[in-house]
């Protein structure tokens, strides 16, 4: 079964008309892949792993230790590794009650 046309001349138009579509196609490819490219340029960085949120005022003391990502931390956060995390924890800072950084961490309370 052969679904091209047998003469010569259809056979060409064929050809510029597939060849036209190609060229339409890479040009599609090319406007998509600089998009997506500007995309990843413009993605946020990923949150940190732990976070400290700090009280109010100047001395800004530990308040509460959340997984990074937790958006009760609020803007007085900063990153801290998961051994700082798991020192705030035994030393009295109390974990999130919404992300469970504890439960993250195993530690039990």
């Amino acid at each position: 079964m052969n679904d091209l046309p047998p003469d010569l001349p259809r056979l060409r138009t064929l050809e510029t008309w597939l060849a036209m579509t190609l060229d339409r196609v890479r040009k599609a490819i090319v406007i998509a892949e600089q998009l997506e490219a500007q995309q990843q340029r413009a993605a946020p960085p990923p949150p940190p792993e732990w976070v400290l949120q700090l009280s109010i005022g100047g001395e800004g003391q530990p308040v509460a230790v959340h997984v990074g990502g937790c958006r009760t931390a609020g803007r007085r956060a900063r990153p801290i590794s998961r051994e700082e995390a798991m020192r705030a924890l035994t030393e009295g800072v109390d974990p999130c009650a919404l992300c469970r950084p504890d439960t993250e961490l195993g530690i039990l309370g």
